[in-house]
């Protein structure tokens, strides 16, 4: 299943850079999880392989649960109008995706939700 889903042309612009990165990672090692839960979100650690640089990358994300047991996850890059790096780098190494909840650590193979399927969800 492929990683089709362009970037939008709706939403803020996101700030880039090694400035914004490095604030965006030290906000959210300290707060996500405690910010996301006061709103009743649950939150857990997504590890990805990174596209380019082959390194091993960490996203703090909300997911909903799926009929299945599965994890949803929509990426949303909070209301931007691109698709979070994340969800490149699980395009290029669907196999390679890993996923700490309640500090389990399980390997899982991420696949895109297209159609009814998607809807549903």
């Amino acid at each position: 299943m492929s990683f089709d889903t362009p970037a939008g042309t709706r939403g803020l612009a996101m700030e880039s850079g090694p400035f914004f990165r490095w604030t965006d990672q030290l906000i959210a090692r300290q707060t996500v999880r405690k910010v996301f839960s006061m709103f009743g979100f649950d939150v857990l650690v997504l590890s990805t392989i990174g596209r380019k640089s082959g390194i091993e990358r960490t996203s703090q994300v909300c997911w909903f649960p799926g009929g299945d047991g599965s994890c949803l996850i929509v990426a949303a890059a909070g209301g931007t109008r691109v698709n979070p790096a994340w969800y490149y780098n699980i395009a290029a190494h669907p196999d390679k995706v890993q996923i700490e909840i309640d500090g389990r650590t399980v390997a899982v193979t991420a696949e895109q939700l297209h159609g009814a399927e998607r809807a549903e969800a």
